[in-house]
C-alpha cells in the first residue's frame, strides 16, 4: 500500500500544459491512457464536471478538453448530451473545425444522442466552414425534423448555393416536414436566386395553406422573390394587397422599379414610403442612387446622396461607390475621380470596388500619377493581395505604356485568375511587344491557369493589332488541337474585326459567310462588327444580307442590333429601309431615337427630326449630349437661328448637359447656314475651351459658302496650326490665298510643309460606284479606264445642255484642283460609267468619293438627277448627298 501524502487543496483534475498554444493532434478514437491508476488514486482524483468542462472550452483551452474527455471515457461515465451541445457551440464560437472533429470523434461518450445533438453537429461543421461533413451527418442521421432541415437548408443558404437549397426543399417536402416562418425565408431567397417562379409560386400557396401569409418576413420574402424573378407586375399587386409593410417592404419594391429601369416610379414609392411613415433607411437611399447612376442619370443621383445628408443619413463606402463606379461607366471620368478624393476627404474608406472603378477610371484617362497614388492606397489598406484590384492595376498600367510596372504587378500577385493572364498578354500586344506576348501564352499554358478561349482571342486580336494577320491566322486554326480550346464566335469575331482594322473588308465578309457555313451562328456581336464596314453607299446589298441573318438567327430583338441597322441602312443610302426598321421594333431606348434624328439630319429632313425628338420626350426618354447634336444641326438646315440658340440654352439649363466639342461646331454650322459669320466668329471667342478641328472646319465651310475669303483664311490657318501634315487642308488655304492675291505670302509663311507634303504628295481623286453587287473604282483623270470614249461623249452632251451655275459669292476653294489642270474628277467618271448608255431603268446611282464634291460636279448630278430620272448619292468627306429632281438635301451648302 502506497502512502500518499494529500495536499491541503484539491490538485487540479487534468494536467495543464507548460505551453497553452501548443496544437493537438487530432485522432479518430477516444486516446487510451498509457498509464493506470490504483483503485486509491481513482477514488481521490476529483471527478471532472460539465461546469468545467465548459469553463475549459469556453476559455480556449482545447487540449485540456479533450484530455478531459478522454479521462471521463476511462472512468466509463458519460457526458450530458447539453454539455456536448454547449461545447460543440463553443467550437462555433471559436471557429474551431479542429474541435469540432476531435468531439465528433468522442460523441459516443453522450449519454444519449438526440436528434439535436446531431442537428448541432450538422451546425457545428457548417459553420465552421466544412458543408461536406456537414452534409455528411445529415445524410446519416437516423430521425430528421424540422431542426435539421433548418441547419442543413440554413447552411446552404449561407454558402449562396440556391440550387442545393430547392433541392433540400423538395425532399424535405417529401419527408412531409413543413418549413416554418424562419424557413420560409430561406428558401422564397433560393428562389429567386435562381429565378425559379414556379416553386415560388407553389411556396406562396403553401404559406397561404399554413396560415403564415400574415407573418411580415415571409411576406417581405415572398416579395423579394417575385422582384428577383422579374415578375414585376405580380410583385406590385401583392405589395399592394399586404396588410403591413415594413421598411423591408418598401425597398423591395424600389428596387422592382430600379431594375425595370423606371427611376421616376421608384422615385414616387421612395416618396410615398416617407408619407406613409416609414423613413428611408440607408439601403433604400443606396438603392435609388445605385439605379440613377448605372442609368447614368449621375446628376440625380448627386442631388440624392446632397438630399440624404439633409435628413442626418450619412453615405456609406456603397453610395460612395454607386457614384463613382456610375460615372466612371458614362465617361464622366474626371468626376468620379474628383468623387474619389472627396469621399478619401470624409475620411470613408474604401472598399475594394471603390479601388477598382478608381482605377479603371485613370486607365481610361490615362491618368498615371493618379494611378500610382491610388496604387499605393491600395496597398495601405490592405488591398494589394485582391486579385480584383491587381487586375485593374495591372490594366490602368498597360494602358498607360507602362509595361514594366504592369509585369511587377503581374509578378507580385499570388493568385492570378485568366484575367490577370489574358490582361498581361494583351498589354504586352498594345505595346507592341508581340514576342514577350507569346513567351507569357507558353507560359500561361504550364501555369495553374490555363488559357481560354479569350486568351486565344486576345492573342488573335494582338497579332492583327501589330499587323501580322498570317500569324493571327495561323492560331485560330491552332485552336482546338489537341483537346485545346475550340474556337467560338468570339474568335469568328476576333477574325472579322481584325480584317477590318487592317482594312481587308473583302476578307472580313469571307469570314462572315464562312463562319455560317461551319454552322457557327453569329451573334449581335458578329452582327454589329460586320455592319461597321458596310456603313457606305456601296454596300448597300451587304447590308440587307446581313439583316437577313438578323432575322434568321432572331437578333432583332437586341437593340444595339435593330439601332445599328437604322443607322447603317441610313448611311449606305436606304432611308426607308431605315425607317421600317425603326417601326418594327417592339421597344426603343434613347440610342434608338437619337440615331432616327441623326438619320432624318444626315438625309436633309430636319422638320422629321424635330418630330421625332418630341416623340422621344413624350415616350419618357431623357435626351443626351447625342439628341441635341442632331436637334441643333437639324434647326441649322432650316436657317431657325434663335431656335437653335433656345435649344442649346435649354440642353444646358433643363437636362444639365455641358457642351462638348460636337455642339460647339453643330452651333457653328447653325450660324453658317444662315450666313450669320459674324455670330459665328463671336461665338467661337466666347467658347471656354480651345476651338479643335471640327468648329474651324465648320467655319471655313460657312466662309466658303458665302464669300468670306478673309475669314476663311483664319479659319483653315487655325486648322493648319492643329494639323500640320493635312494636304487637303492646305489645298483649301492655298486657294483662298490665291483669290486674294497672296499666293506669295502663303508659300513664304509654309516653305516647309509645302515642299514636304502638299505639292509633292498630291493624292487624287477617288470614287467608288456599285453596279450589280459589283464596285468599280475611278481616278480623277484616268483616260485608260475601260469604255473612256463613251464616258467623255456623255459628260460633253451633259455639260452642253447643262446651265452653267452662277457664280456669286461661292467661294471656289475646292480640295481638288480644277479638271483643266488634273483631269476630269472621279465623281463624274463614275456617274457616265453608270449612266452613258444605259437602259432608262437606272433609278439609283451611288458614289464615294475621297474629297469633298467640288462646286462644278455638284451642280453636274443635280442637273443628271433632273434629266434621267433617276436618284444620285453620293458621299464626300463632308456630306451625303441625295440628288433628286435637280435638288440636294445639303441645300447646296456643304
Amino acid at each position: 500500500m502506497v502512502n500518499l501524502i494529500l495536499p491541503s487543496k484539491p490538485r487540479t483534475p487534468v494536467p495543464i500544459p507548460s505551453k497553452q498554444d501548443i496544437a493537438f493532434e487530432l485522432s479518430a478514437k477516444p486516446i487510451k491512457a498509457t498509464f493506470s491508476l490504483t483503485k486509491t488514486q481513482q477514488t481521490m482524483t476529483p471527478k471532472i464536471t460539465d461546469a468545467h468542462l465548459h469553463y475549459l472550452c469556453r476559455t480556449g483551452r482545447f487540449n485540456e478538453v479533450i484530455t478531459a474527455l478522454d479521462a471521463i471515457s476511462q472512468d466509463g461515465r458519460k457526458v450530458k448530451s447539453s454539455t456536448f451541445t454547449q461545447l460543440l457551440d463553443c467550437c462555433i464560437e471559436h471557429n474551431s473545425i479542429q474541435l469540432g472533429r476531435e468531439l465528433h470523434a468522442r460523441v459516443c461518450l453522450v449519454d444519449e444522442i438526440l436528434p439535436f445533438v446531431e442537428t448541432k453537429l450538422v451546425s457545428m461543421y457548417a459553420k465552421c466552414g466544412s458543408l461536406v461533413d456537414a452534409r455528411k451527418v445529415f445524410d446519416e442521421m437516423s430521425e430528421r425534423n424540422l431542426y435539421s432541415w433548418s441547419a442543413m437548408i440554413g447552411a446552404y443558404s449561407r454558402e449562396q448555393r440556391s440550387t442545393e437549397v430547392l433541392i433540400l426543399f423538395s425532399m424535405m417536402m417529401e419527408e412531409g416536414t413543413l418549413p416554418d416562418d424562419f424557413l420560409f425565408p430561406k428558401i422564397l431567397q433560393a428562389c429567386g436566386n435562381c429565378g425559379n417562379y414556379e416553386i415560388g409560386r407553389m411556396i406562396h400557396s403553401l404559406v397561404v395553406r399554413c396560415g403564415m401569409i400574415s407573418r411580415g418576413r415571409v411576406n417581405n420574402a415572398l416579395l423579394s422573390a417575385y422582384v428577383k424573378c422579374s415578375r414585376f407586375q405580380i410583385a406590385r399587386r401583392f405589395f399592394e394587397k399586404m396588410d403591413w409593410r415594413d421598411r423591408v417592404s418598401w425597398n423591395s419594391i424600389i428596387a422592382a422599379y430600379c431594375q425595370m429601369g423606371k427611376n421616376d416610379e421608384a422615385h414616387r414609392l421612395f416618396d410615398a414610403m416617407r408619407k406613409e411613415g416609414i423613413e428611408p433607411g440607408l439601403v433604400t437611399w443606396n438603392i435609388l442612387i445605385a439605379s440613377y447612376s448605372q442609368l447614368g442619370n449621375y446628376d440625380t443621383a448627386m442631388e440624392l446622396m446632397k438630399k440624404m445628408e439633409s435628413f442626418h443619413m450619412i453615405p456609406d463606402v456603397f453610395t460612395w461607390t454607386s457614384l463613382i463606379s456610375g460615372f466612371s461607366r458614362n465617361n464622366r471620368i474626371i468626376q468620379a475621380l474628383d468623387l474619389f478624393r472627396e469621399m478619401l476627404f470624409v475620411r470613408v474608406k474604401p472598399n475594394r470596388i471603390t479601388i477598382t472603378s478608381a482605377v479603371a477610371a485613370c486607365a481610361t484617362l490615362k491618368a498615371l500619377e493618379n494611378g500610382k497614388e491610388i496604387h499605393s492606397l491600395a496597398v495601405k489598406i490592405g488591398f494589394s493581395e485582391c486579385v480584383l484590384v491587381g487586375n485593374s492595376l495591372l490594366n490602368m498600367y498597360s494602358k498607360c505604356g507602362e509595361l514594366e510596372a504592369a509585369r511587377r504587378v503581374f509578378d507580385a500577385m499570388s493568385e492570378k485568375d485568366t484575367y490577370t493572364w489574358n490582361s498581361m498578354i494583351g498589354g504586352y500586344f498594345q505595346g507592341g511587344y508581340c514576342g514577350e506576348a507569346y513567351d507569357l501564352f507558353m507560359k500561361m499554358q504550364v501555369s495553374r491557369v490555363q488559357p481560354n478561349a479569350v486568351t486565344w482571342n486576345v492573342m488573335i486580336s494582338g497579332y492583327f493589332q501589330n499587323g501580322d494577320d498570317d500569324q493571327a491566322i495561323d492560331l485560330f486554326w491552332q485552336m482546338g488541337k489537341g483537346g485545346g480550346v475550340k474556337p467560338n464566335t468570339s474568335s469568328w469575331n476576333s477574325l472579322i474585326s481584325g480584317y477590318l482594322q487592317i482594312g481587308d473588308k473583302n476578307k472580313a465578309f469571307a469570314i462572315f459567310r464562312q463562319m455560317q457555313s461551319f454552322s457557327i451562328e453569329p451573334n449581335f456581336v458578329t452582327i454589329l462588327t460586320i455592319l461597321r464596314a458596310c456603313a457606305n453607299l456601296v454596300a448597300a446589298n451587304k447590308v440587307k444580307e446581313i439583316h437577313a441573318c438578323v432575322i434568321r438567327r432572331n437578333l432583332e430583338p437586341e437593340l444595339a442590333v435593330a439601332n445599328s441597322l437604322i443607322d447603317t441602312y441610313a448611311k449606305s443610302g436606304n432611308f426607308v429601309y431605315t425607317k421600317a426598321v425603326f417601326d418594327s421594333m417592339s421597344s426603343k431606348d434613347a440610342i434608338t431615337w437619337d440615331t432616327l434624328i441623326a438619320c432624318y439630319v444626315l438625309h436633309g429632313f430636319p422638320n422629321d427630326a424635330i418630330y421625332a425628338f418630341n416623340q422621344m420626350k413624350i415616350e419618357g426618354h431623357v435626351p443626351s449630349r447625342g439628341t441635341f447634336v442632331g436637334l441643333i444641326t437639324a434647326y441649322g438646315l432650316l436657317k431657325k437661328v434663335e431656335k437653335g440658340k433656345q435649344i442649346y440654352s435649354n440642353m444646358t439649363e433643363d437636362y444639365q448637359i455641358l457642351p462638348g466639342s460636337e455642339h460647339f461646331a453643330a452651333m457653328v454650322d447653325l450660324f453658317g447656314r444662315s450666313g450669320k459669320l459674324e455670330d459665328a466668329i463671336e461665338f467661337v471667342k466666347c467658347m471656354d475651351i480651345e476651338p479643335e478641328s471640327a468648329i474651324w472646319d465648320s467655319l471655313l465651310t460657312a466662309c466658303r459658302s458665302h464669300g468670306n475669303v478673309a475669314m476663311a483664311i483664319r479659319a483653315g490657318e487655325h486648322l493648319l496650326e492643329l494639323n500640320p501634315q493635312d494636304n487637303v487642308t492646305h489645298q483649301l488655304v492655298s486657294h483662298a490665298y490665291d483669290m486674294c492675291g497672296r499666293s506669295a505670302e502663303f508659300s513664304k509663311e509654309r516653305p516647309i510643309h509645302k515642299k514636304s507634303s502638299a505639292t509633292t504628295n498630291t493624292v487624287r481623286g477617288c470614287s467608288l460606284v456599285e453596279v450589280e453587287n459589283t464596285v468599280y473604282s475611278f481616278v480623277t483623270g484616268d483616260l485608260s479606264i475601260h469604255g473612256f470614249d463613251s464616258i467623255d461623249i456623255w459628260l460633253k452632251g451633259i455639260a452642253r445642255n447643262m446651265k452653267q451655275p452662277d457664280s456669286h459669292d461661292f467661294l471656289c476653294i475646292e480640295e481638288e484642283e480644277k479638271e483643266a489642270i488634273c483631269g476630269v474628277h472621279s465623281e463624274k467618271l463614275a456617274m457616265g460609267f453608270v449612266l452613258a448608255g444605259a437602259a432608262s431603268n437606272v433609278r439609283c446611282v451611288r458614289i464615294m468619293k475621297n474629297f469633298r464634291v467640288c462646286r462644278d460636279c455638284h451642280s453636274t448630278a443635280k442637273f443628271v438627277s433632273s434629266s434621267y430620272g433617276c436618284e444620285i448619292y453620293l458621299s464626300d468627306t463632308k456630306c451625303l448627298h441625295h440628288f433628286k429632281d435637280g435638288l440636294c438635301s445639303c441645300g447646296d451648302y456643304w
